[in-house]
């Protein structure tokens, strides 16, 4: 049922009313007695926060309903309100046809693994614990969203120290909130002192200005307006404001690998060291940024629930995700659009313009191939016992990845597709050409073997 970002998919087929209504049950079933719900800017959020809210008030859970909102200021409202954990309807960055839920408790973490397995069990089981006629919850919505809307644009400003705060001032950033509910990271900057253009500002599930996703190639209207300015930088979210991208002064598109390492390099070098949590497909140049800040790198599984786990750990000091997810786990365990682009302003703002910043991390050649298989889960279970065999440094916590002295191969299957994913990268184009070439000669003999 979850996926790595909790539950995703097209409504009416994998996401309907009667989904929603089963975890919002399952969530009071499973002990909150206050849920707080919102939802992105799609159509069919109205019905699905319903039904949400109206399986927890169900089993006799009270809901705050934060209506449109973005997931961090969701996540965020939970402790603030005293509430026992939040519903979020959004898919996200994905197109408008799709929706979701994603779960959330009052430090700002997602369900992890075994809470969200504990509620797809009460759902395939049914074991919904109803309330008694006259103790179903309470639903409230006055002035809930304003207030929740406010307390995120006041804990985004406090992140930032004095000393960044006034650097920032006269500023110009350009923000492409993608029309989604990310209009605090306009708020917020503003209030820091940064003279602030918005973009597709007007929330809208069918998302008309570009895609919800953000990437270098939806993101044209943001960089032509940078570009074409005296912006200092611009910023882009998804649908629910949970990721942040960024553009240089340029108009140029930040890679989301330079990006992590540019917030992972401050975070480590403020707190005189630290681990990173990222992905087991970050690149070498984070792990180069840090090291000599006395830095290191904790891979986890793909996505960002499992980074945000993984950044809970004493001695995390940042959690970051390529796809624009980035965590810093002092003020919450959420992705946090809105902070990361005040973090990102504040970085211009004290160290310089952001392309001499891009240009300050060494990146690396990565090589891509995708192979169709029959049965991904035998040749997995194969080739990892094969490079387990061959290299001294594997790991298998998502895929298997190998590292050698030159550089890392990672092979992992899809979630969707009957494909196998390779990624190699080194600090050569031949060593990573070479990584690759091994691992797909090594996937294509096993799926001969398994195909026999």
């Amino acid at each position: 049922m979850f996926g790595t970002s909790g539950i995703r998919g097209p409504v009416g087929e994998t996401v309907t009313a009667d989904l929603a209504l089963a975890v919002g049950r399952a969530v009071a079933t499973d002990g909150a007695d206050t849920v707080v719900i919102g939802r992105d800017a799609r159509d069919s959020g109205r019905f699905l926060a319903d039904a949400a809210a109206a399986g927890c008030a169900e089993c006799g859970a009270d809901v705050i309903d934060l209506g449109l909102t973005a997931t961090p200021t969701l996540a965020r409202s939970i402790a603030r309100l005293d509430a026992d954990a939040g519903i979020v309807v959004t898919a996200s960055h994905n197109p408008p046809e799709d929706n979701g839920l994603k779960l959330w408790t009052p430090s700002g973490q997602a369900f992890d693994t075994a809470r969200r397995d504990r509620i797809t069990d009460i759902i395939d089981r049914e074991a919904y614990d109803f309330a008694p006629w006259d103790a179903s919850g309470e639903r409230t919505t006055e002035g809930a969203a304003d207030a929740a809307d406010a307390a995120h644009t006041t804990a985004v400003v406090d992140a930032i120290d004095d000393e960044a705060a006034a650097a920032m001032a006269g500023l110009e950033a350009v923000v492409d909130v993608g029309n989604g509910v990310g209009s605090v990271t306009a708020d917020a900057l503003g209030d820091l002192g940064a003279a602030v253009t918005t973009l597709n500002a007007q929330p809208d599930g069918a998302f008309p200005g570009r895609p919800s996703e953000p990437t270098a190639e939806t993101l044209t209207a943001l960089r032509a307006q940078v570009g074409n300015t005296n912006a200092d930088l611009g910023i882009a979210h998804d649908g629910d404001a949970d990721r942040m991208v960024a553009v240089d002064e340029t108009g140029a598109f930040v890679p989301k690998d330079v990006l992590l390492a540019l917030f992972a390099r401050r975070a480590v070098d403020t707190a005189g060291g630290g681990v990173v949590a990222a992905p087991v497909d970050t690149s070498l140049c984070v792990d180069d940024a840090i090291e000599p800040l006395d830095g290191s790198v904790n891979r986890t599984k793909v996505g960002d629930v499992f980074v945000a786990e993984a950044a809970a750990s004493d001695g995390t000091v940042f959690g970051g995700e390529p796809s624009g997810a980035w965590i810093w786990p002092e003020e919450t365990l959420c992705p946090d659009g809105s902070l990361a682009a005040a973090k990102l302003t504040a970085l211009v703002a004290t160290d310089g313009s952001l392309s001499e910043q891009v240009a300050s991390v060494e990146t690396y050649p990565i090589q891509r191939r995708s192979i169709e298989v029959a049965d991904k889960a035998a040749v997995m279970e194969r080739v990892a016992d094969d490079m387990l065999a061959e290299y001294d440094n594997v790991a298998t916590s998502d895929g298997v990845r190998a590292e050698t002295d030159t550089g890392w191969v990672l092979v992992r299957s899809s979630g969707t597709q009957p494909l196998i994913r390779i990624t190699a990268e080194a600090r050569s184009e031949a060593a990573a050409e070479d990584l690759l070439a091994a691992a797909v000669d090594r996937v294509n003999s096993v799926a001969a073997q398994v195909a026999v």
